[in-house]
């Protein structure tokens, strides 16, 4: 029997007030969303926002040559989509499911429309400034830091994300994640399995020591988690 997707995972719709949470529950629609599925591309006008409940969507800055990075990762955090009620209407970024699983979306006119009431904004606007911030601090860890500790940020936002401690991705979707060569990948993944950190196979990546991985990680995976816990609702046990 298929397990019934539960919108209130996703922590921003739990932390919804009653009557907002009322107000949505018939307009949102329930997603499948498949590893390597494209939720939109760079420049097209959104039609819907997402909010993922069991997926990881990864947001990339696509260069006119093809080559790409990831500049954010979206869980049951947040949302996908957030120029539609900043107000953009589209996006640079390129948005794809990095971890398969579900979601649910909302039209664009409906969280437009939501996004007038004060309880709505609010919300969205501290998820908004907790989102800049890891796009912030993932631009200078890619500058400044090694490619192994850029690994372990990632993997470890990912883990945050997710229930378990497994992610299925090849080495050439984490290589467009962190905008390096395959080889480079592996050779990053080893060190961490020769670590004793995590295992690594055929793109089944399982994390044996995630208090190891903190450790050899740089400091801008602590910097983007304060600043989630502080601006956003705690975690809620659905």
């Amino acid at each position: 029997m298929a397990i019934r997707p539960e919108p209130r995972k996703n922590h921003l719709l739990g932390a919804l007030p009653d009557a907002e949470w009322q107000r949505w529950l018939p307009q949102l629609e329930a997603v499948e969303m498949p590893l390597g599925h494209v939720l939109y591309e760079s420049g097209t006008t959104l039609s819907h926002v997402y909010f993922p409940t069991t997926s990881i969507v990864s947001l990339l800055y696509v260069m006119e040559n093809g080559a790409s990075a990831e500049i954010a990762v979206v869980g049951n955090e947040g949302i996908v989509g957030i120029s539609l009620f900043m107000g953009g209407e589209s996006t640079p970024s390129r948005a794809v499911v990095q971890s398969a699983g579900h979601g649910f979306r909302l039209k664009a006119e409906v969280i437009k429309e939501e996004f007038k009431r004060a309880p709505v904004l609010h919300l969205l606007l501290r998820y908004t400034q907790a989102l800049i911030t890891q796009m912030a601090q993932t631009a200078v860890c890619n500058r400044h830091h090694s490619l192994d500790q850029q690994l372990c940020r990632w993997l470890l936002l990912s883990l945050d994300r997710l229930q378990g401690n497994e992610l299925v991705m090849t080495q050439e979707l984490i290589g467009n994640m962190l905008g390096v060569r395959r080889e480079g990948v592996t050779e990053g993944a080893l060190k961490l399995q020769r670590a004793g950190l995590i295992s690594y196979a055929r793109g089944h990546i399982s994390v044996l020591d995630r208090q190891g991985l903190e450790q050899r990680a740089c400091e801008c995976y602590a910097v983007v988690k304060k600043e989630y816990d502080r601006l956003l609702p705690a975690r809620l046990a659905i």
